[in-house]
């Protein structure tokens, strides 16, 4: 039988605690429309409280948003097994599995945040911290595609496809939670055919690219993305 007695948090588990609630209504609405108020009521505490443990939203926002962050990054992990198109295609279900989940967190997020006072210290200190965990997020995700084409150091055209496709992922999953009005699963796909057509293009201009997708599609089966992509361009010419 309960006691009723409240369980006492410590420092560090209160904080946590502080950060996923701050997460999930940031995630609901935009952050400028979330008060400190709201937070304490879903944490069940004061708003002195929170402030015991966060100077004020914008610092308990960045906590937020560097948690986000490393979730956001955590989705382009994917073992080193299958072919690469069939790999994509499950890091992009992940990775709009986060955009579902944290619409307007992630717009905030890829858009630099909430408001902040202009012209002030704290401002430009807030855009470089969230400027500078963004740049973590694509940087993870181009790491990441860097080890399953097997490249330590990316050349020239290839860290311009790659760089390019983490961008037009960013882009085309904000445009996509501006109505939804493409079905997720055919843009996650059309997202993994842009990568092997990007890589295409560039291939058609330097020898190097063409010898990585001629390795690409030696491993893709007939059944995979990048084939599925490769039938559908020859239908067109035909």
């Amino acid at each position: 039988m309960s006691t009723g007695v409240r369980r006492r948090m410590g420092v560090e588990e209160r904080r946590q605690q502080l950060i996923g609630v701050a997460l999930d209504l940031f995630s609901r609405r935009s952050p400028d429309e979330v008060s400190i108020d709201e937070i304490a009521t879903a944490a069940g505490i004061s708003r002195p409280l929170v402030y015991h443990y966060f100077p004020g939203k914008l610092s308990l926002y960045e906590a937020a948003l560097k948690r986000a962050a490393d979730d956001l990054a955590s989705r382009f992990d994917e073992p080193h097994e299958g072919p690469l198109g069939a790999r994509l295609l499950r890091v992009m279900r992940r990775y709009f599995d986060f955009v579902d989940e944290h619409g307007p967190g992630f717009s905030a997020l890829m858009r630099g945040g909430p408001a902040v006072p202009a012209d002030g210290v704290g401002s430009r200190e807030h855009a470089s911290a969230t400027h500078a965990l963004i740049d973590s997020v694509r940087q993870a995700a181009y790491d990441q595609i860097l080890s399953h084409l097997g490249v330590a150091e990316a050349p020239a055209r290839l860290e311009l496809v790659v760089r390019s496709w983490i961008s037009l992922a960013e882009s085309t999953a904000l445009l996509w939670l501006d109505g939804r009005r493409i079905p997720r699963a055919e843009l996650e796909r059309q997202l993994v055919h842009d990568f092997a057509a990007l890589t295409a293009v560039s291939a058609a201009h330097d020898p190097d690219m063409a010898a990585l997708v001629r390795t690409m599609m030696r491993a893709e089966p007939a059944d995979g993305p990048f084939a599925e992509l490769a039938g559908r361009l020859l239908s067109l010419a035909t």
